[in-house]
């Protein structure tokens, strides 16, 4: 009887998280219609966004979403899985409960904090190096690098510490180094761990709204460098939503949360798809 209860109840709950995902996509599709309808492809397509004469284009803010991303993993990902590895395999074990308790607490530093601090602190020095007004796109993706780091290297810390010591010792007595052990040994064995820790880094990047909204800049324009200010959709969201004074603008900023809703599906779905297939090949 128990099992039977236990049983029900895990699969009420594996349906009402699909169906909270169906209810969120249909409710985001319904009040994009008027959008869709008035504009139809060229909503992604063109950049123009003027409220005033109902002109609404998001391609500028999906190619700032993109593009932060982009830059955020890029300079996340190497640093990160340099940190998991100190931790795991190199620092000592009288530092490793600091460094990995100082990473910990950088994960839990609110996003808004993050923002405000890349605004007074960062930007400054971004404007003195590359000129300009240092808000742009290039400080939005450090400071989203920065944001997301701990949050990869905790759970790349963890997966390498998985790794059974029979393994790394194995590969110790067959001569190898300490870099061939984390080469050919660590790295693999906590392959999924790693991806999972990017795929999850990469999800809370797209979607940042706060720690991006100091440092970008709100400019509906694609930007023609990285130091460029322009917008992404989250910090269109947020900065414009509480404005929206007609229906057509509403819908619009509904079809900006949907494309986002689209793009982050797709992102996890092509990494998943792919780590997948490399496992089955692996396998």
């Amino acid at each position: 009887m128990i099992d039977k209860i236990f049983s029900n109840l895990t699969r009420f709950s594996a349906l009402l998280v699909l169906f909270i995902v169906a209810w969120i996509f249909t409710e985001l599709y319904n009040q994009s219609l008027e959008s869709i309808h008035a504009f139809g492809f060229d909503f992604i397509t063109k950049d123009e966004w003027a409220p005033n004469l109902d002109k609404f284009g998001a391609y500028a803010a999906i190619f700032g979403s993109v593009a932060s991303t982009f830059l955020a993993m890029l300079f996340a990902i190497p640093v990160a899985i340099g940190v998991a590895i100190f931790l795991s395999e190199i620092a000592h074990d009288k530092i490793k409960g600091f460094f990995g308790v100082s990473v910990e607490l950088l994960a839990a530093i609110p996003s808004v904090i993050y923002g405000m601090w890349g605004l007074f602190y960062f930007v400054p020095i971004i404007r003195d190096i590359f000129g300009g007004m240092g808000i742009g796109l290039l400080s939005a993706g450090i400071v989203l690098a920065i944001m997301i780091l701990p949050f990869m290297a905790a759970v790349t810390r963890d997966a390498m510490n998985t790794t059974p010591d029979i393994l790394k010792e194995s590969a110790y007595a067959l001569g190898g180094t300490q870099w061939d052990v984390i080469k050919d040994v660590i790295i693999p064995y906590a392959r999924a761990g790693i991806i999972g820790s990017i795929i999850l880094a990469l999800g809370r990047a797209i979607g940042e709204t706060m720690a991006v909204t100091f440092v970008m800049g709100n400019v509906h324009h694609t930007p023609s460098s990285i130091t460029d200010p322009t917008t992404s959709i989250p910090v269109t969201l947020a900065n414009e939503f509480t404005e929206a004074d007609s229906s057509l603008y509403f819908s619009s900023l509904f079809g900006l949360a949907l494309t986002l809703l689209i793009m982050s599906f797709m992102v996890i779905a092509v990494a998943k798809f792919y780590f997948l297939r490399k496992e089955r090949r692996g396998s």
